[in-house]
């Protein structure tokens, strides 16, 4: 089947398909410059192995690449560039990489000069290790000092560091089989990348205690080298790899649960469009509508009277979402933003309120913003928004959470986003960052017990930079992280990623779920100048609406046999019982859903790239 790349992806820019590389049992991706998906006999070890340039505001570099040499043969391969990395005031970063691939080890060196000198906020080697398989599970770490320390991957999602002053870490791939990463030239950590939803574990150069940003010197070499070696102890009795191509299977489970309700993201700047598409918005008929709320950016009065008119259409209920200033008395600013709701007449049904500075992130060695103490900003709440239920939680995403733990015992519900494009933006890493969320909610539940949970806006675009002063403006439609704006919400990739999302927080049992606004950069229906499917409606708009009407209905798990490529569950409500799959690549794929009794499906499905479909269930 022949799709047009931008009812796929919003932009016909398409990724470049990778090289693969082999040598024996080894092979790996290349992509731009950088390795991805590293295997060993069919198994991913690592993710990625990556050559990363970072600006002051933690944007990643697009270097130019020239003279790419490739050379393969049966048991190896051999990589060699040059890159180049232009920053403010044309200042450069030149760098040679060369890339050796054998059965049993791959070579990855890089040697950076700046002829100008350059500011980076960090240079060198970032290391995937891959989630599923991983978490939990046995490791090794040599410390640069040479001491050596039997640990484990967290299972639960580590706020800091888990990994620090790192020279090598080994873990098992498979019984028998064992890898063992090391890194040279610098001193090397990780982090638990699982905070920002990357599906991965990531050790990178220069510990984050050291000052950033900082000065490459000119014409100051900068060596770095990564080894990845196999240690196979399994001898002639080798398994073959698992065969592709084959139907996807999906077959009932025994989790169960009820289905969240849904919310949509609405904005003082987005306001008068949302209630001039009041129709399109009762159509969806969330049961939430989440008003957002920052006066430190001028929201007033008028934008109450904008949320009241936009209250009084919609029959589900409204929370309000305060970035609370705390330039003064927390309970001064929450009096004065409830005087301002009673002139308005706007009330909602819950308040979710949290500092405006516990939006943005405070990494390892930096200082932590002034801030009242949390149980202040909550007394304040309950004061100014008597019989309100108060939510807390963090504006941002999950990292700030589980750094600063809001007090429980002071909120009615916790709340947190996500956001797939903080780290890497290609198609393949987006998607994977739906394998992080059911850590995130488990990690969630671990510290918040059974207090009523809500996730939202978390949306492909970036609506705001915990990392930075800025997002990325993106006005050519790239796939660039931390962007204001991604062409791929306007495609079906968007509408495949919110029903992926939705399907792995099922069990974090969550009381609302926001994955839109209405209009605007992160909407349901387009602008004027954006093409679009159904008429100004996003594909997105399907999965937003479907999920709306699924809202209160049980649900069951399906067991897919490749839940990176195909979801599904099972919806029972008062419209039956239904199986809703989706395709979470850009390719087509065949699935065996006959054990889950799907009607009129035949035993296979095949499912259009980043396709859904609801199947009725046979009686």
């Amino acid at each position: 089947m022949t799709v047009d790349a931008f009812q796929l992806y919003g932009t016909r820019l398409v990724d470049p398909p990778p090289v693969r590389l082999r040598a024996g049992k080894l092979e790996a991706d290349l992509a731009n410059g950088n390795l991805r998906t590293i295997r060993y006999d069919g198994t991913e070890v690592l993710r990625a192995i990556s050559y990363l340039v970072r600006d002051r505001d933690w944007g990643t570099y697009s270097p130019e690449i020239a003279d790419l040499r490739i050379e393969q043969s049966d048991d190896r391969f051999e990589v060699a560039y040059r890159a180049c990395c232009v920053g403010p005031d044309d200042t450069k970063l030149i760098i040679d990489v060369r890339i050796v691939g054998s059965p049993d080890r791959l070579d990855f060196e890089a040697e950076a000069i700046a002829p100008t000198g350059f500011e980076t906020n960090r240079c060198g080697f970032c290391i995937l290790h891959p989630i599923v398989g991983a978490a939990g599970s046995p490791a090794t770490v040599e410390h640069v000092d040479g001491q050596i320390v039997a640990t484990r991957f967290p299972d639960l999602i580590e706020p800091w560091q888990p990994f620090k002053n790192m020279r090598a870490i080994t873990h098992e791939v498979m019984p028998d089989v064992q890898a063992e990463c090391r890194m040279e030239g610098d001193t090397f950590e990780m982090e638990d990348q699982r905070n920002w939803s990357d599906a991965s574990y990531k050790t990178y150069v220069r510990p984050l205690a050291l000052p950033w940003p900082y000065e490459i010197p000119a014409n100051r070499p900068v060596r770095q080298k990564t080894s990845l070696v196999i240690g196979d102890a399994r001898g002639s009795t080798r398994p073959p790899p698992g065969m592709s191509g084959g139907a996807i299977k999906l077959e009932p489970g025994a989790r169960t649960g009820t289905m969240p309700d849904i919310g949509v993201i609405i904005t003082p700047e987005e306001a008068d469009a949302t209630l001039s598409a009041k129709s399109v918005l009762t159509e969806i008929a969330p049961q939430e509508l989440l008003f957002h709320f920052d006066p430190g950016v001028g929201h007033g009065v008028d934008a109450f009277r904008r949320f009241a008119a936009i209250a009084t259409v919609h029959r589900g209920r409204s929370t309000l979402e305060i970035a609370l200033p705390c330039k003064s008395s927390p309970s001064s600013e929450a009096a004065e933003i409830a005087r301002q709701m009673r002139l308005a007449e706007f009330r909602p049904d819950a308040i979710m309120i949290s500092p405006s500075v516990d939006r943005q992130s405070t990494p390892p060695g930096s200082k932590w913003p002034e801030c009242p103490p949390l149980d202040e900003v909550y007394t304040a709440a309950r004061a100014a928004f008597p019989g309100i239920r108060i939510g807390g939680g963090v504006l941002s995403y999950f990292t700030e959470l589980n750094r600063k733990r809001v007090p429980a015992g002071k909120i009615d519900f916790v709340s947190h986003c996500t956001n797939p494009i903080v780290h890497a933006a290609d198609d393949l890493s987006v998607m994977q960052t739906l394998e992080s969320l059911p850590f995130i909610t488990r990690s969630v539940r671990a510290i918040y017990g059974d207090k009523p949970y809500r996730i939202g806006p978390s949306t492909i675009p970036m609506r705001q930079n915990p990392y930075g002063s800025r997002t990325m403006d993106n006005p050519v439609g790239a796939r660039i992280p931390m962007a204001n704006r991604d062409p791929r919400h306007n495609g079906r990739f968007a509408e495949a990623f919110a029903l992926g999302y939705a399907i792995r927080v099922l069990d974090a049992d969550l009381e609302c779920l926001t994955l839109s606004a209405l209009s605007g950069p992160f909407g349901l229906i387009a602008g004027p100048a954006e093409p679009t499917e159904q008429g100004g409606r996003r594909p997105l708009f399907n999965t937003v609406r479907t999920l709306s009407r699924l809202a209160g209905a049980s649900w069951q798990e399906c067991v897919s046999s490749s839940p990176s490529e195909v979801l599904s569950f099972v919806a029972r409500n008062a419209a039956g019982a239904r199986l809703h799959i989706v395709n979470l690549t850009g390719e087509e794929r065949k699935v065996d859903c006959g054990a889950c009794r799907a009607a009129d499906a035949g035993k296979e499905l095949l499912l259009a790239p980043f396709a859904t479909a609801a199947l009725p269930l046979a009686d």
